[in-house]
């Protein structure tokens, strides 16, 4: 029997460029649908797919864990599954269609790696015709114009994306895992999901300007140090409470869905020349 290798190759990143007209871009991260357990919210999930296709503006990622996909070997219940996996893999595919434009990138999840025989997140990112890369995936997106008042210019914003680990109960313990991505890949704002929490926490690091001046006073050359935003984004789940959850002392999944607004002009709130936003 052949296994899977599903994590593969370094980090690369994929270029998004997104139109021209746009004038801010909104990522409604899906994460965590859990498809097939028989506690998924069809009518949240339906939602999010729903605002997802009404506005241009709108895109999402595809985090992982999309498929409860219990097998006979793996942990959890093969008898109380909706459907078998080949099914939620299919089912899912047509859930995802009508959006597949809007889909910037795909990885997989730890139920999804439940398979060792086929790797079915892969399937599904090959029938959308979205970039896949099982652990992780680094997004250069591109929209608008006018940057620095340059026609042609577009704006450019970094985000990168993983479904997580590990099994932590306090809102500390499952932050303090994509405050550790934060340090070793450099974007604009992160997400990470598996915990079924929603949850974003920005901070703000200085990044010197590489351009100089001659300084009038002095004669030293000299250059601007200023202050730039990453936020880092936990993201829902679509598994209503119950059943492991209940018995295991976890608390209820958030059911809605963060957004995470990417404005190019600046937020006025924030101070930011460029900025991102959060609504959860």
């Amino acid at each position: 029997m052949e296994v899977i290798d599903y994590l593969q190759g370094e980090l690369i990143y994929y270029a998004c460029n997104l139109p021209r007209k746009l004038k801010q871009v909104q990522i409604v991260p899906i994460s965590d649908v859990h498809y097939g357990n028989p506690l998924f919210s069809e009518r949240h999930f339906k939602r999010t797919l729903a605002y997802i296709q009404k506005y241009d503006d709108v895109y999402t990622l595809l985090n992982g864990d999309l498929c409860e996909a219990v097998t006979i070997a793996s942990k959890g219940n093969i008898y109380k599954q909706l459907v078998e996996p080949e099914m939620q893999r299919d089912n899912m595919i047509e859930f995802l269609m009508p959006i597949k434009h809007k889909i910037l990138g795909m990885v997989t999840g730890n139920h999804e790696l439940r398979i060792k025989e086929i790797d079915i997140s892969k399937d599904i990112a090959k029938a959308l015709g979205v970039p896949y890369r099982a652990s992780g995936m680094l997004l250069k997106i591109s929209f608008g114009d006018y940057n620095c008042n340059v026609k042609g210019k577009p704006f450019v914003f970094w985000g990168y994306f993983t479904h997580g680990y590990g099994g932590a109960r306090t809102k500390g313990g499952k932050n303090v895992k994509i405050e550790r991505v934060a340090t070793y890949v450099d974007a604009n704002f992160y997400c990470m999901s598996h915990d079924h929490l929603s949850n974003a926490s920005p901070s703000n690091y200085l990044r010197a300007d590489p351009r100089t001046t001659i300084d009038k006073k002095t004669g030293f050359r000299i250059g601007k140090v200023s202050s730039q935003r990453k936020v880092e984004v936990k993201t829902n789940a679509y598994l209503k409470w119950g059943d492991y959850s209940e018995m295991g002392g976890f608390s209820p999944t958030d059911l809605f869905t963060p957004v995470i607004k990417l404005l190019p002009k600046g937020d006025d709130l924030i101070g930011h020349k460029q900025a991102i936003r959060v609504e959860i």
